[in-house]
């Protein structure tokens, strides 16, 4: 049976809770999103936004593809996650455990920008610009990137992407998870 992305997601954030043994209370104090957004998300009764998934992988210490699990592969590349205006992402390689990386395409819609919250100390994003013109965010400075460019940075910090064209950007985004805090799948 196929399940729809947002059944997905809530599949595997009950099943990652479960395996900690945390409540909401003790899951939203972790991931700074609201017990009641958790349980919605857990019920499949709301889509999160890519910024609130990572929050919420960054409190469990899990890759982002790990929310993407439940999908059967014949359907992963049918279900991205569109929750929000602007931006869609979809997984172009699950997280390996043993190159501790995961691999996603992210398309940003014409003038869109995305922030990001700091991740786990020792997560480095590598970006490759697919099609189009984005600007990558870091230290508080946009830095511009054109199709084939390429960027790798330290993700321990506030970053973000916008496209600053009027058509849409296409870039590659590598995850790679350092041995000291490799995620607990």
């Amino acid at each position: 049976m196929s399940l729809n992305l947002n059944n997905a997601i809530g599949i595997q954030l009950k099943l990652a809770r479960t395996n900690k043994d945390w409540s909401l209370d003790v899951a939203s104090k972790n991931t700074d999103v609201s017990k009641a957004m958790l349980g919605q998300i857990e019920r499949g009764e709301s889509s999160p936004t890519v910024a609130r998934l990572w929050k919420i992988a960054t409190g469990f210490n899990l890759p982002l593809s790990y929310f993407f699990l439940a999908i059967e592969d014949d359907d992963l590349s049918q279900n991205m996650l569109n929750s929000e205006a602007g931006i869609s992402i979809s997984t172009l390689f699950p997280f390996d455990i043993e190159t501790n990386s995961e691999v996603f395409s992210l398309t940003l819609a014409p003038l869109h920008q995305q922030i990001s919250a700091p991740h786990n100390d020792g997560v480095i994003e590598h970006v490759l610009v697919i099609e189009g013109d984005i600007e990558y965010l870091l230290n508080g400075q946009w830095h511009h990137l054109s199709k084939g460019e390429v960027v790798k940075f330290n993700a321990n910090q506030k970053h973000g992407y916008r496209n600053v064209t009027e058509n849409k950007a296409i870039f590659h985004n590598i995850i790679y998870y350092t041995s000291e805090n490799k995620p607990s799948i």
